[in-house]
């Protein structure tokens, strides 16, 4: 029996495989004017697409729970209302093709403002329609303008934020809530001690480092129903450890087995387990499921569930990794640019069933008579 297509159940949510979507930034939304920053025909096609190509969860992009909070002008948002009613029809579009979907609510911090990456991911200035940054200090990502410090009063207001998104998430149909701590956004700029040099009460010490990131989950759940689960996504390495060459201070695996602990004691359900994005130059080894190891490593020292991600590629590859036991679940991306219909493939390759929907099943299945 394939161990991809076999249901995991968290709480009280059975999700039907265990290949997922993973969130994609899209950069396709009203950048102004009603609509900004809620999904269009353009996300509802293209979310349920990869639904529709037997994904057992579908997760939307990394979705600013403040207008600031966007990575891009073009970002997702989730703040209003005109917002949470245009996300509504894109999980009733998920949940028709039998995938669960969920969201990832993010706020970008000091990486925020950019341009589209295929012009060039350029800083976009208030003139242009960006806005002013906001970090643990007021130390730039690389050749970005300067963050603003964020104060105790306006990190508490984020906290609300991040609620405020979460109820409306639930109220538009989702299933799954995951708070973004990865990439060298603003939760995981506030973990890290190669970015956090505060000295109050949300930085220094890896519990006071870990203090805003707790805050948001706890005003997630608190908000979120007990039959559903939360996820985190977090980068569980900076990638300045690793290399030698580097003297610099990070996070490292070690680091992310504490803030799981502490995130399973607050109702967390599974960690979502990514890498780097914090420092710009910082050396990554990418290869195939070269990130996997990390998110063995939660699993065997805490037994929380993880997902592993990046550079999952194959079928037998994804399988390998859930049947040894090193995660349970994987996260597909870019792959799923390239072949929304992974899922279906995968599923003939490791000798399952595959649940194509009605309108195209009949086709596929005359073209193999046919072969």
């Amino acid at each position: 029996m394939s161990t991809l297509f076999t249901p995991l159940t968290l709480r009280g949510l059975v999700i039907p495989n265990r290949a997922w979507m993973s969130p994609m930034c899209m950069y396709s939304a009203d950048a102004q004017g009603p609509d900004t920053g809620a999904p269009t025909d353009f996300h509802l096609a293209h979310l349920a697409d990869r639904a529709a190509g037997g994904l057992g969860m579908v997760m939307v992009e990394a979705t600013g729970v403040c207008p600031d909070g966007r990575i891009s002008p073009w970002d997702l948002g989730l703040w209003n209302d005109r917002q949470q009613d245009a996300f509504a029809r894109i999980t009733a579009a998920i949940r028709a093709h039998g995938s669960v979907p969920a969201i990832q609510l993010a706020h970008a911090g000091r990486k925020a403002s950019v341009d589209k990456p295929w012009l060039g991911n350029r800083p976009v200035t208030p003139a242009d329609g960006g806005w002013t940054t906001v970090g643990p200090g007021d130390e730039p990502f690389h050749d970005h303008p300067a963050p603003t410090a964020l104060t105790v009063d306006e990190i508490q207001q984020l906290v609300r934020d991040f609620r405020a998104s979460a109820k409306r998430a639930l109220a538009a149909g989702f299933q799954i809530v995951e708070v973004h701590g990865a990439h060298g956004y603003l939760l995981n700029s506030f973990l890290s001690p190669a970015t956090n040099h505060r000295t109050d009460a949300y930085g220094g010490s890896v519990e006071d480092r870990m203090r805003f990131p707790l805050e948001v989950v706890d005003a997630v759940r608190e908000v979120w129903p007990e039959h559903l689960p939360v996820f985190f996504r977090t980068s569980a390495t900076d990638w300045l450890s690793e290399n030698q060459d580097d003297a610099g201070e990070g996070w490292t695996g070690e680091d992310t087995v504490r803030l799981a602990k502490e995130l399973q004691a607050r109702g967390v359900d599974l960690l979502d387990v990514s890498t780097g994005g914090l420092v710009h130059d910082a050396a990554i080894p990418a290869a195939p499921g070269y990130q996997v190891p990390f998110a063995e490593q939660v699993r065997q020292e805490t037994g929380m569930p993880t997902a592993a991600v990046g550079l999952i590629l194959e079928p037998a590859q994804a399988e390998e990794i859930l049947s040894s036991g090193r995660s349970d679940a994987v996260f597909l991306g870019r792959q799923l640019l390239r072949e929304p219909y992974w899922a279906h493939r995968a599923a003939e390759e490791l000798g399952k069933d595959s649940s194509w929907p009605e309108q195209y099943g009949y086709a596929v299945r005359r073209s193999k008579q046919q072969d």
